[in-house]
This record gives C-alpha cells, structure tokens and sequence, in this order.
C-alpha cells in the first residue's frame, strides 16, 4: 500500500504548486477564520483552479454554519471537505461531497466511536489534541493509538516531519499523512525544501515497506 499525503494549511499559490510538484495527493485550504493559516477566499479560488487533475483539494472547517460552507463552495472548487470540530454526520454530509472527520486525540477521544458516529466518512483524521488550539499545534499523540481504530481509514496528522514520518507510520499503520507546520517556515508560509523532503520521507518509507522491510 502506498501512503498518501496531504500538505495542509496552504495560503500562497507558489506553496500549493511546490506541494503539487512535490509528488503530495492532496492539498488542505483552511477556511476557520481564527487560524494563522486561514486562506483568503479570492487565494483559495485561485489556487483550487491551479491544482492540477488527480490532486485533493481539501477545504477544511471548524464547527462552520452551513451558510458559510455553501459560500465558499459558491467560489471554490473543491473535491473534499474536512471537519475538523464537533459536527455531526448530518451535517458533515449535507453538502454533496465527500469529507473526512477529524478527531483531536486527548485521553478520552474513542476514534472507532467517532468513526462508528461518522458512518459516511472517507477517512478520519486523527490529529493531537491541545485544549486551546485546533490542529496545526507541532505537538504529536500516541501514535500506537491509531493503530487501534480498525473501522475507517486513518490519516495521521499532529506533529509530523521528514525526521519522524516513517516512525510515525510503523507505529499507527496510518493510510495517509497530514503535514501542516512540519513542512513551514513560519505558520502559513511554507518551505518548499521542506515539503519535498517530507514527500521523499514519505515514498521512502513506502519502497522499504513494499520491498519487504529492508535495512533502515
């Protein structure tokens, strides 16, 4: 199996275009607007159109009112949306497209009964869990505890880089990889250096596995 990746928190054209270049699946835009990565609407039009055929473009909310979902999709086009609050299946769904349920990993969070509330769900997103902040925090979780959610497919995201990507992977057995500020070089800026090394880590990663292990 091949992991895929999604470089989130995209706010500039030239970053989108370094993720896309990069070798990345999918690219998350963030329309929360108490994120230092929250996108501009006219930026985010722009870069969705710019995204090339086969790539993800992601929009990811907090908790939106559906009328603020609905004017961005007025806008822009986008082939996922991500919730990342605590938003109910119905209102995930309403939309017409499909999304991904995030999770925020403190000592309680159960992912199988998020998954199990979130039936329609393509993947869940399993993210560390900080009281004041909502993803993008560069603190990691347990990354076995992801190991354990055996009823959607999982994408890792919280605290994540070249360096540690492939330890995060053996532990959680992810399907996927959510990078945000492990590939910037100040929140919302990214480093185009820095996602193609993590690109790279990722798909090396991938050859050891699918070459039964190898030497690491």
């Amino acid at each position: 199996m091949r992991t895929r990746v999604k470089i989130c928190g995209i706010t500039r054209l030239q970053d989108a275009r370094a993720a896309t270049d990069a070798g990345a699946d999918a690219i998350g835009m963030i329309f929360f607007p108490s994120s230092p990565r929250a996108v501009d609407l006219a930026v985010a039009a722009t870069i969705a159109r710019a995204v090339p055929a086969l790539v993800d473009t992601v929009g990811v909310f907090v908790d939106p009112e559906r009328a603020d979902v609905e004017a961005v999709l007025e806008r822009v086009e986008l082939s996922l949306l991500q919730f990342h609050g605590n938003e109910t299946a119905e209102q995930c769904k309403c939309f017409g497209l499909p999304y991904i349920k995030a999770a925020r990993m403190h000592a309680a969070t159960d992912p199988n009964a998020i998954a199990a509330a979130h039936p329609d769900a393509r993947a869940l997103l399993l993210d560390a869990y900080q009281q004041d902040r909502v993803g993008g925090t560069g603190t990691s979780f347990d990354w076995v505890r992801a190991a354990d959610c055996k009823s959607s497919p999982v994408i890792l995201a919280g605290g994540l880089a070249a360096a540690n990507v492939a330890d995060a992977l053996r532990q959680s057995g992810a399907y996927a990889v959510d990078v945000s500020s492990g590939v910037e070089s100040r929140p919302g800026i990214k480093s185009a250096e820095r996602i193609h090394e993590f690109v790279a880590a990722v798909a090396s990663f991938n050859s050891k596995e699918n070459n039964g292990g190898g030497l690491v």
